[in-house]
């Protein structure tokens, strides 16, 4: 799994759902991937310092602030561009493995108490997010 986070003072999917303070999380599920990476994957979003603390510092996580995570499956973060004009996608999972993965990746941050909103899943969306630092983080599990 990849996953592209950026720190938010909004977020929305559409369709799909919205945020106010926290995460927008672009997950990719790759090919192999299991429940358990999903899980781990979502524990470390959780726990990932990226909030300012009172000294200034990123010392803050979504479970510290009470952020909220916009998640958007994004298979395309799993792109092979190293050669040729095309991207190549063969290292993200199939729809029907992936789907199963991404939900379970956000039921695991919502078992650990953050608020989550979502896309929907293998639709055509718009994104809309302001931005917050910026800070943005790619986390591979």
């Amino acid at each position: 799994m990849r996953a592209v986070l950026q720190r938010v003072t909004r977020a929305a999917a559409r369709p799909g759902g919205a945020i106010g303070p926290g995460l927008c999380v672009l997950l990719g599920v790759a090919r192999g991937d299991e429940e358990a990476t999903a899980e781990r994957l979502a524990r470390r979003v959780a726990r990932l310092r990226v909030f300012e603390d009172g000294d200034g510092r990123l010392g803050r996580s979504l479970l510290d602030t009470g952020g909220a995570a916009l998640v958007v499956s994004q298979f395309t973060l799993l792109a092979d561009t190293r050669t040729g004009q095309r991207p190549s996608f063969s290292a993200a999972a199939r729809p029907e493995r992936a789907e199963p993965l991404y939900e379970r990746f956000c039921a695991a941050l919502r078992g650990l108490g953050v608020p989550v909103a979502t896309g929907v899943f293998g639709a055509r969306m718009e994104l809309e997010l302001a931005g917050d630092g910026p800070v943005t983080l790619v986390l591979e599990a």
